[in-house]
């Protein structure tokens, strides 16, 4: 039995796609047979974030954080996201001289440009403080690699995205009665989605808008005749999912975009800026369009096969990609105790052994 801690501040109810990566993640080990414990804001006081109510900060978690890590006494741990439960844990095992690991899920410099006037200088010097500190820092894709890498990330390694084929799979366009063709959008309807773009392409049929969150109610005033269903889940998502002709993700902050690959695995191909993310997911004229201008990708995604798209998504199930994140996991403990000099702690050489691919079962907690 393998005891892995995931500490994220990305987690339910919210949803996207760092919720859904790391939730089917953590349910795999558990099937790999890894005892499993997700720390999140849900078992601390929280605050709203500013201009994004949906997200729930963590108070102060420093004291109750370390002592929970104390408490599971991890074989590895992972620290999936820079809030604040991210640079506490961060903080206590370097403290402690515990080794862990990172993973890279949004461009955050730019997430915070669209928002503040924040310099990217700045933001990506607090990325690579943040992620320098760790043994691996994962990224989705080899763009991705190449950006950080570009930013000064020395210990960067690839975690691929997955997709459940068996919920997202072709289904009746029957189920919405729009005129046609139907180009939807699914994610948070949030300023750096640039769902704008989507809403504002010419179109000759309907767009569906799947999703919510801060940027709703302006949208549907600007946008009265377009349809908007909230958040889907489940049968639901899948379903209204596969009944579009095509997908049009528009986001430019994005380093993967899993919706891409639920919606290849529908049968629907995908419209998208050639950009970070789109660029390493969607094969330009076999599973989708990629073009500066969206309008034209979404006319040309209209004649792509559905069954390549399909092909495609069934090459990347979550068991795949949970081996991956799996075998780049590390040993929390170093072979060296950490050592004390000045009066604070140093963590001891970095250079360990990973945590085998392969160890036996247990159980999944929470």
């Amino acid at each position: 039995m393998t005891r892995i801690m995931i500490v994220t501040d990305a987690w339910y109810p919210l949803t996207n796609g760092v919720v859904t990566t790391l939730a089917h993640t953590a349910s795999w080990l558990g099937r790999f047979g890894h005892e499993v414990r997700v720390i999140s804001p849900l078992e601390f006081d929280t605050v709203s974030c500013p201009t994004y109510p949906e997200i729930k900060l963590a108070l102060f978690p420093g004291k109750s954080l370390a002592r929970q890590i104390a408490a599971f006494q991890p074989q590895a741990l992972h620290i999936a996201t820079e809030g604040p439960l991210g640079w506490s844990a961060r903080g206590c095992c370097i403290r402690n001289g515990l080794r862990f690991t990172t993973s890279y899920h949004t461009q955050f410099p730019q997430y915070l440009r669209s928002r503040l006037p924040i310099p990217l200088a700045a933001s990506y010097w607090a990325v690579r403080r943040f992620h320098d500190a760790a043994l691996h820092c994962m990224v989705s894709t080899p763009t991705v690699e190449r950006e950080l890498a570009a930013r000064g990330l020395r210990n960067l390694v690839r975690w691929r995205r997955g997709v459940d084929t068996e919920l997202f799979r072709p289904r009746s366009k029957q189920f919405l009665d729009l005129p046609r063709p139907l180009a939807a959008y699914v994610g948070r309807l949030a300023v750096e989605k640039n769902v704008d773009a989507f809403l504002q392409m010419p179109w000759s049929g309907s767009k569906l808008i799947i999703g919510d969150g801060p940027e709703r109610a302006r949208l549907e005033r600007q946008f009265p005749r377009e349809r908007f269903v909230g958040y889907q889940f489940g049968e639901q998502l899948a379903a209204h999912l596969a009944a579009a002709d095509i997908l049009v993700f528009p986001s430019r902050t994005d380093t993967f975009g899993l919706v891409n690959l639920e919606a290849m695995a529908c049968g629907v191909p995908v419209a998208a800026f050639p950009v970070t993310g789109p660029i390493d997911v969607i094969e330009d004229g076999v599973t989708g369009a990629l073009d500066s201008d969206l309008a034209r990708a979404a006319l040309r995604a209209l004649t792509i096969d559905p069954a390549r798209c399909r092909e495609r998504a069934r090459r990347s199930g979550w068991d795949a990609c949970t081996r991956e994140f799996e075998g780049h996991l590390v040993e929390c403990q170093p072979h060296a105790a950490a050592m004390h000099a000045g009066g604070a702690h140093v963590m001891a050489n970095a250079a360990g052994a990973q945590i085998p691919r392969r160890l036996v079962a247990q159980r999944v907690a929470r």
